[in-house]
């Protein structure tokens, strides 16, 4: 078990962390694209649920 952990020590060091600028513009493209896909399920679960009520009264 240390020798994993020593390794993943060592293999962290190596990893080339965001600067802020670009931690920053990650983070508003993640949240752009979340807030893209939740309107779009939004409208095609609206949609949906319209038709079946249309098709089942």
């Amino acid at each position: 078990m240390f020798s994993f952990l020593k390794n993943v020590s060592r293999e962290m060091k190596k990893v080339s962390w965001p600067k802020g600028k670009e931690l920053t513009a990650y983070t508003i493209t993640v949240i752009t694209t979340v807030a893209f896909v939740a309107v779009f399920f939004a409208i095609v679960d609206f949609g949906i649920s319209q038709a079946l009520n249309a098709f089942f009264e």
